[in-house]
């Protein structure tokens, strides 16, 4: 039965929390640190709530700032792991009055996995003539990584940006500051192998490798490369310091004298994705017999080949004309091979949102050629096959093809999450005027455990319009995965849906007509943007339009009696 497929909602929270744990190598080492100053009250560290911490701007405070000076990489007390530290400093103005904590959030951009950590405290002394000074050490990170950090003072303002990011990389073993570290050293960052080659010559050509063995790497593979041929063995080490390895040639087996050595560890971290030493050697100065036949023979091709020109060119009456036309290099153009399907999923928060989804589509369509699949626009199907199959159905051709599912995040997509996992239930007044109802609840239900079991996330796209929404908005699972901005982020967001690499080395791809200053040049661009526009204005003259659209259960039945 293709119900079945819903994971029964008292189970769904704890079924979410511990599939993250398990896909999240992010973490904090110590979660008991101290951050108790002088001055300070009850200065404590907990995760991240769901729920948002927002004031109005005159009763929140401003920004803080990095410390320029602090060390930001390095290893952890016990040398085991790479661990990335993070400070911030407040600024002493009368905004710190009004401070309750900060919250700092780092993202894994190359794995797309996030931790939120949150320092709660308050203020015996309003000013610290050294100024007040945090720091969230010892986060354990993978080495070659990027991290997003972000810190942001709470409560946040309901009207401006005070987010403080950065960028940090984390070098990779062969940097001092980590290379001591048992994960360094378990991917063999000291690893020196002295490698070397002997060649002897009798009635066959013997090739001897020799090396230093590594501490954390029990096998070998040493391979020899000639001329696109390729030749391996494999050697353990059985409590050996040194190892050998010969091969065995007839005298003419490989055909050009310069052969490519490579030494293949296996180390307890990086298995079969790890540094190789390689050698380069030209085999024939160790057999000059070999090395005179060669050049006797391509003095005899070259000799030949000129008297097989000079022959041609006296049996033909007309000049030879070398000429050729030279083509030039055309830079390479992007060009959409198939058309490519998107589900989309959002909540009908408000009429005036529900126009920017309908515009998002109508753009989708006509302006990326992109088939959209959308309830309000297959309302008939939809009828016939009811919510649930109606879902899985479009959800099992994503899974079996390249379409994707394109979540859009609002108030609404965060406060139905929440009554999923035990709040109050919500219900909006333009569910209950939608023939449809509500979408969302059971599109939650059915996708949110296969996203957070994907180890690529490769068929799912998390965004949300910066312009009338903002990233809180996000429910937790979806923490996990890179968060899209629209429309600043849609030419990233269109290459995710055409499986697509933008930045490729040397070379950056781009879409005319998808970037936020010019999406709005055709008219279904203009149209968007103008939907959102009017959305924004809406929100600024209603600031409680959410909870204006909030009915109760009461209200969503004479609703549908009247329907």
């Amino acid at each position: 039965m293709i119900y079945t497929r819903i994971i029964h909602l008292p189970f769904l929270c704890l079924y979410l929390t511990a599939g993250l744990a398990l896909l999240n190598s992010l973490r904090v080492l110590d979660k008991r640190q101290d951050c108790s100053q002088q001055g300070l009250d009850h200065c404590k560290i907990h995760n991240c709530s769901d729920k948002r911490m927002v004031a109005h701007r005159s009763y929140s405070p401003n920004g803080a700032e990095w410390v320029p000076e602090h060390e930001e990489v390095g290893m952890d007390k016990h040398r085991l792991f790479p661990v990335m530290n993070v400070s911030w400093r407040l600024q002493p103005d009368e905004s710190i009055k009004t401070l309750r904590g900060s919250q700092i959030n780092i993202l894994d951009k190359t794995t797309n996995q996030s931790i939120c950590v949150q320092f709660s405290y308050s203020f015996e002394e309003v000013l610290n003539p050294n100024r007040w000074t945090f720091s969230l050490d010892e986060v354990v990170v993978d080495p070659w990584h990027t991290y997003m950090v972000s810190v942001v003072n709470l409560p946040e303002p309901d009207i401006g940006d005070f987010i403080l990011t950065k960028q940090i990389t984390i070098p990779g073993c062969v940097d001092t500051r980590i290379q001591k570290s048992q994960l360094c050293l378990e991917n063999g960052s000291l690893w020196k192998p002295h490698m070397f080659a002997a060649v002897s010559i009798a009635k066959m050509l013997f090739i001897t490798v020799g090396f230093e063995a590594a501490q954390f790497s029990e096998r070998y593979q040493v391979s020899i490369h000639n001329s696109g041929s390729h030749y391996s063995r494999n050697v353990s080490k059985k409590n050996r310091t040194s190892l050998n390895v010969t091969f065995d040639f007839g005298l003419w087996q490989l055909s050009t004298c310069e052969i490519l050595i490579i030494i293949q560890p296996f180390f307890v971290q990086c298995k079969n994705d790890c540094w190789s030493p390689n050698k380069t050697i030209d085999y024939c100065k160790y057999y000059p017999q070999r090395t005179s036949i060669i050049k006797i023979t391509v003095g005899l091709l070259v000799i030949s080949s000129c008297l097989g020109y000079l022959l041609w060119r006296a049996s033909h009456k007309g000049p030879l004309n070398t000429s050729s036309p030279v083509a030039e290099e055309q830079p390479g153009v992007f060009q959409l091979q198939e058309r490519r399907r998107v589900l989309i999923i959002y909540s009908l928060d408000h009429p005036l949102y529900k126009n920017i989804v309908l515009k998002l589509c109508a753009f989708m369509a006509t302006k990326c050629g992109t088939e959209v699949v959308l309830d309000l626009l297959d309302s008939t199907r939809l009828g016939v096959l009811g919510k649930i199959q109606w879902l899985d159905c479009h959800k099992q051709q994503v899974e079996n093809s390249s379409d994707k599912i394109l979540i859009l995040c609002s108030r609404g997509v965060q406060a139905k999450w929440r009554a999923m996992c035990g709040d109050k239930q919500v219900f909006l007044r333009e569910d209950a005027r939608s023939p449809t109802g509500d979408m969302l609840t059971p599109s939650l239900s059915l996708m949110v455990p296969q996203f957070i079991c994907s180890a690529s996330f490769k068929n799912y796209i998390v965004a949300y319009f910066h312009d009338v929404c903002s990233e809180v908005d996000i429910p937790s699972p979806f923490n996990i995965t890179v968060r899209y901005k629209l429309m600043k982020q849609f030419e990233e967001v269109f290459f995710r849906i055409l499986d697509t690499e933008k930045y490729e080395p040397g070379r950056v791809k781009q879409i005319e007509g998808l970037s936020e200053d010019k999406y709005y040049e055709c008219p279904s661009g203009r149209a968007l943007r103008d939907a959102i526009e009017a959305f924004h204005a809406y929100q600024l003259e209603h600031p409680k339009w959410f909870e204006e659209e909030l009915i109760e259960s009461s209200e969503l039945e004479v609703q549908e009696t009247s329907d």
